[in-house]
């Protein structure tokens, strides 16, 4: 990206056919002809991904019912309410 160096405005490209391309600033008359290619590649750092429910942890002590899976046939099931919207709706 570059910038006006009289107002700070970003500069646009100006293509006009049979002329040489501009630099061109949209709020006052700066404009630079682009005598060479500039490209410049910079790719952001990933940051970790934290694990919003807990991990293998948040398992631990949570509630459990009676049901049948019907692919595994086990007796018991898991589940976990949690807060996703704000405090005067009810849990998920």
């Amino acid at each position: 990206m570059w910038f006006c160096p009289l107002d700070g405005t970003l500069l646009q490209v100006q293509i006009m056919p049979d002329s040489p391309t501009f630099w061109r600033c949209s709020t006052c008359p700066y404009s630079c002809v682009i005598s060479n290619q500039v490209t410049n590649k910079i790719y952001p750092k990933c940051k970790e991904v934290d694990d919003i429910l807990g991990g293998a942890t948040a398992w631990e002590n949570v509630d459990r019912t009676m049901a049948v899976c019907p692919q595994c046939s086990h007796s018991e099931a898991y589940f976990l309410q949690i807060q996703i919207r704000s405090a005067d709706e009810p849990m998920s």
